[in-house]
């Protein structure tokens, strides 16, 4: 009965994987990871073929299993991707090699009971050595498999992740069948049985990594490395099988039915336990907890740090996102978002790095109050707690968002010299824990490193604004001496036109003269923007209307602006600030328009807040482009321009106790809004000031 089973089991599996092979045929050729799938699967049906015909322990189908393991450590080298070879890639392929030595030697092994046959004590020992070597193989290959798994990139283990699932139960199941044969000095007839059916269930997981075949190789991810837990892990799997077998040998004739209980149970718990990334990082918690006086490696983790931020490898993301990946690497949080401070004190969200949100979080994203209590205590906030309504902070100062947003994890915060400069909201981790005193320490210490990041770069940016409007002033000293020139000659006709008033030829030298100083100050006016600054004068209360519809005429006869909206809204103003600030905005917005597009000016108010809209449906403004660089001086969407219009009018409004908010969108146009707050109602309010 048994031999039946071993021959249809490996029968079976030899042409499942057959079938897999002309499968494989049927797809476009060319791709180098393709043809070595198709060459393992086609000696892994040679494989099982000859067991079924000559015998598992057969010669031949030992060596046509050595020939299938080969196959299938070419196919994981062809899926690792080319690098440079540091030591941990040189380390990867020497085990590639000492286990395709050893595979061969196995080879040269099997051919020796052929010249030794009629000694029984040396073929004896050749099985154990035989036995030793497939040990040694078997523990190797899974060595290989996790790290090939577990160094893969997130967006590589979908592809992955099923075929080296059966890669590592074919040999875990080889593990287990050379341990027990070990100690039972023979082979377990009962487990070539299963084994068939075992490889047989397996070749339609394979069918999966077809797909993965087409894409690029696989890319170790940042945190990759080789590990040392797969070999500590098989080597107590080892001794804990001999200890069982041993036991169970006392036990009988039931001692080979316990053997394969505990050895496919053992197998089934690795297989589950192993690639499960919450267990790995349970206990690797676990460990570093009881083996180690500290959590972490401060070495490691400080150089990792610095290497995220101060040195990108190629294609990096910008320098924002490496700060939150840089502290969210630290308590293995996916990601985050990155929080700067607002010129009112509040903190808006600037990047986000591995955070993927089902809705959208506000622009602001905490108040004046969370930013204030960061700065005063520097302490770093952990969300659960105060959720449980264990923390000690007050109860306004998490905003209701973040308390809702179950991923919202813990608020670090960025101080420069006691200063708040921003703060980094962290994701929840897979396996959501509490920080304790190391993980608030060294994520202190690196929100500070952070900060001072920050800071260079804000210096930076500064440093580059002062030098542009250098360059900014050194364009109105040529202008300058350009309306010195016009002054001179004009002075100098003036003087003549005393003296020579009469004369005609004078008289149409001087009118040549003079249109053609028109003209070259018509050119001058058209270079120039209006930037000077009126008198500045304390916000009074001042109708809206009036105000707007002088700044439209002055420019409708170049573009056609409307006015909508009410005509009693009263606002607590600087009318000469307003109008310029307003003129800037129009000026944009009709810049922005086709020429049949017409600009349209708002006016409303909403609740303690008069607001003016100046809407366009121009080419619009991307969202990165509306975030980091709409409001910097010298950052412009239009051809030649030098971006200060926008960059004048939020300070004007901001001057005026008031702010300008955006929203644009690529194609479709933009909407500015100028937010005022309202004049205070005279005397008892009336029906329309409530509304």
């Amino acid at each position: 009965m048994i031999a039946i089973a071993t021959e249809w089991g490996h029968a079976l599996a030899a042409f499942l994987f057959a079938a897999l092979v002309a499968w494989q045929a049927t797809l476009p050729q060319g791709n180098f990871r393709r043809l070595m799938l198709t060459l393992a699967c086609a000696a892994t049906a040679l494989w099982c073929g000859v067991a079924a015909v000559a015998g598992p322990a057969s010669v031949v189908a030992e060596v046509a299993m050595n020939v299938a393991d080969l196959g299938w450590l070419a196919f994981m080298l062809a899926l690792q991707a080319p690098g440079r070879e540091d030591r941990r890639r040189a380390l990867i392929l020497g085990l590639y090699g000492v286990l395709a030595l050893v595979l061969l030697t196995g080879i040269a092994l099997q051919m020796l009971p052929v010249v030794f046959s009629g000694s029984p004590r040396i073929q004896q020992g050749i099985l154990l050595s035989s036995l030793t070597l497939r040990l040694t193989t078997a523990t190797g290959a899974l060595v290989l498999v996790h790290n090939l798994f577990t160094a893969a990139s997130a967006e590589a283990r979908w592809g992955i992740g099923t075929p080296m699932f059966a890669l590592a139960v074919m040999w875990s199941f080889d593990l287990n069948l050379a341990a027990v044969s070990y100690l039972m000095d023979q082979w377990p007839v009962e487990l070539f049985a299963v084994r068939g059916f075992v490889l047989a269930l397996l070749a339609p997981l394979l069918v999966t990594v077809s797909r993965f075949t087409d894409v690029g190789p696989v890319r170790p991810s940042r945190s990759a490395r080789f590990q040392t837990l797969p070999l500590i892990a098989v080597g107590a799997y080892l001794a804990l099988m001999v200890l069982l077998s041993k036991v169970l040998h006392l036990t009988g004739n039931l001692y080979l039915l316990g053997d394969i209980t505990v050895a496919l149970g053992f197998s089934s718990l690795a297989l589950l336990l192993f690639p499960s990334t919450r267990m790995r990082t349970r206990l690797k918690r676990t460990l570093a907890r009881h083996l180690f006086q500290h959590r972490y490696d401060y070495r490691v983790e400080w150089r990792r740090f610095t290497d995220t931020l101060g040195r990108p490898s190629e294609g990096a993301v910008p320098l924002t996102e490496r700060m939150v990946q840089a502290i969210a690497d630290i308590p293995e949080s996916p990601g985050g978002l990155l929080l700067l401070t607002a010129d009112d004190g509040g903190l808006d969200i600037f990047a986000r790095r591995g955070w993927t949100m089902a809705e959208a979080p506000p622009q602001r994203a905490g108040s004046k109050v969370l930013a204030d209590y960061l700065q005063q205590s520097g302490d770093i906030i952990e969300l659960d707690p105060v959720r449980l309504g264990e923390a000690s902070i007050p109860a306004d100062t998490v905003p209701e968002w973040m308390m809702a947003e179950e991923r919202a994890w813990a608020i670090v915060p960025l101080l420069h010299f006691d200063r708040l400069v921003g703060a980094v909201l962290l994701e929840q981790p897979e396996v959501s824990r509490r920080l304790d005193w190391e993980d608030h320490d060294l994520l202190r210490v690196a929100g500070r490193q952070v900060a001072s990041y920050l800071a260079e770069a804000r210096g930076q940016e500064a440093l580059s604004d002062a030098r542009r409007f250098d360059e900014f002033n050194r364009r109105f000293a040529f202008i300058m001496h350009d309306i010195k020139n016009l002054v001179s000659q004009l002075s100098l006709l003036a003087r003549n036109a005393e003296r020579h008033a009469d004369n005609p030829a004078f008289r149409a030298d001087m009118i040549a003269t003079l249109q053609s100083s028109v003209g070259k100050m018509n050119d001058l006016l058209a270079r120039l923007s209006q930037h000077h600054r009126s008198r500045p004068e304390q916000p009074k209360r001042h109708a809206l209307r009036p105000l707007v519809e002088r700044i439209v005429s002055q420019k409708a006869g170049h573009h056609p602006v409307m006015i909508e909206g009410r005509s009693d809204v009263t606002a607590m103003v600087d009318p000469g600030r307003l109008e310029q600030a307003l003129g800037h905005l129009v000026q944009n917005a009709i810049d922005a328009s086709g020429a049949d597009s017409p600009v349209e000016v708002r006016i409303a108010q909403r609740g303690r807040e008069a607001t003016i809209d100046i809407v366009d449906k121009g080419c619009g403004m991307s969202a990165e482009f509306v975030r980091s660089r709409l409001f910097h001086a010298f950052s412009s969407t239009k051809e030649g321009g030098f971006g200060i219009g926008t960059f004048e009018a939020r300070s004007l409004v901001a001057a005026m106790n008031g702010r300008v908010e955006v929203s644009s969108c690529e194609g479709e146009g933009s909407r500015f809004s100028i937010i005022l707050p309202i004049a205070p109602a005279l005397g008892r309010p009336t029906m329309q000031a409530a509304q």
